[in-house]
């Protein structure tokens, strides 16, 4: 029986059949890529305007449906480790980090962050307020975008004062705020007389200690780069810091840090509070205050001199070299840092509670100017804050509450144990400054800064 030979005509058809059903396939598995959305994998810090981000942050989600956040929130001093480590190593854990003004040039100029470019056109970047722009810079190129920024000031229960009959200075010097700590510190009422960080860290105690060191006349390092923890000037502000606060702070107070400290004052538990103008939305009129009626303010305490006496901070989103999704994590930066957000947390808290320092246009707004009768005060603080000369004497480095050298990690965290210890009653605060001392002056021989 003679076989059938399939003519070229059916196996033509045969091959187009195929061809077309793979482009189907192919197209029915792009659509499934497609549809598979980028997760962001977002470091953050668990202070209250971030966590208002993450309240807000399913808009953007509804918005761009190709993008799901997820959230890994940290104390301030294990997000510093985490992220140092994650980046330094280059693992690429994280898609968008949250870091601060020291970070940031540090790790732009060694190639870890992805710079800020192609930013929607509406973003507005003139609008950033001049020192938070340069400070996110390098080489004029911003490489994070400010979420929000903060200088220092002074917090103060205006009721107290006025039953004590008591004046804050219009620019009170340190020893005038340990007076009129004694006078408000009651407490068998439950009131402590000041309250200051405690808990040790480079950006904990160490921001608040580093502007006493500063009024004092101190500096982290001379011109030649030799560390200064033993001058003079650190030894008296430091021997002041923890006897005004082993007298009429809160106790425990060597485990306290910002957040710990805002619910001490929000709660009406202390008399003045030195610490991040950021505060002043929340205390004025945060839902949990106690004291939205009874805080006033005044400048951060000078004492030898005003110089490098109230801090500058930035706290921002940075897109590392090593995220595979650096296009999305960029998107949802510029989002969150938007005038469009602001005007989202205005909707949503109020203006009082919008993230503060970072646009001239918020300080602008009638809105916001009518709720925050701090507004103008906390603008001129961030907007005078001088990082670039941040001492009395001249110094090498950039930053008022630290040095802007990969060492200052290190040696900022050694020094802020050391004084903790100090403040616990465990070492004398002279004793402490000498150990802080001889770690600073290895670990600055074995970064060859000097000899």
């Amino acid at each position: 029986m003679p076989t059938f030979a399939p003519s070229r005509a059916s196996s033509s058809i045969r091959v187009r059949i195929t061809l077309a059903a793979a482009a189907v396939s192919a197209l029915f598995l792009s659509g499934l890529a497609q549809a598979e959305p980028v997760t962001l994998n977002i470091a953050s810090i668990n202070n209250p305007d971030m966590i208002e981000l993450q309240k807000l942050a399913p808009q953007f989600e509804k918005a761009n449906p190709d993008i799901k956040l997820r959230w890994v929130t940290m104390e301030e001093s294990v997000l510093r480790q985490r992220l140092t480590t994650d980046i330094a190593t280059n693992s690429g854990q994280f898609d968008l980090m949250t870091i601060g003004a020291y970070e940031a040039p540090i790790w732009a100029k060694k190639g870890w962050l992805a710079p800020m470019t192609g930013l929607p056109a509406d973003y507005d970047e003139a609008d950033l307020i001049k020192p938070v722009r340069e400070g996110l810079s390098v080489d004029g190129k911003l490489y994070a975008l400010p979420f929000y920024a903060e200088s220092s000031m002074t917090y103060y229960r205006k009721d107290l004062f006025e039953q004590k009959k008591l004046t804050m200075p219009e620019r009170p010097t340190w020893d005038e705020i340990a007076k009129l700590a004694a006078q408000l510190h009651d407490p068998a009422k439950g009131v402590y007389g000041i309250c200051l960080r405690g808990r040790a860290g480079w950006g904990e105690n160490m921001a608040i200690i580093t502007t006493m060191a500063n009024a004092w006349g101190g500096r982290w390092f001379d011109e030649q780069w030799q560390p200064q923890l033993s001058s003079p000037e650190w030894k008296k502000s430091v021997a002041f810091y923890v006897d005004l606060m082993r007298k009429y702070g809160p106790p425990g107070a060597s485990s306290n840090g910002f957040n710990e400290n805002l619910v001490l004052f929000s709660s009406g538990k202390c008399g003045m509070w030195v610490d991040a103008t950021v505060a002043a939305g929340m205390l004025y009129h945060g839902k949990d205050s106690k004291v939205s009626d009874k805080t006033a303010f005044a400048p951060s305490p000078m004492q030898a001199t005003d110089k490098g006496s109230h801090w500058l901070w930035i706290w921002s989103l940075a897109v590392p070299k090593s995220s595979k999704s650096q296009d999305a994590a960029r998107k949802f930066a510029a989002w969150a840092t938007s005038k469009e957000y602001i005007n989202l947390v205005a909707k949503d808290s109020g203006w009082a509670l919008v993230p503060p320092g970072t646009r001239s246009s918020t300080y602008a707004s009638a809105e916001y100017k009518k709720v925050s009768p701090f507004s103008d005060f906390v603008l001129d603080a961030i907007q005078t804050a001088d990082a670039n000369t941040p001492t009395l004497k001249p110094v090498p480095y950039t930053g008022v509450q630290f040095a802007t050298i990969p060492e200052f990690q290190s040696i900022g965290t050694v020094t802020g144990q050391a004084i903790a210890g100090a403040l616990a009653g465990k070492t004398s605060s002279d004793a402490a400054l000498d150990a802080a001392q001889a770690q600073a002056v290895r670990m600055m021989r074995q970064g060859r800064y000097i000899k």
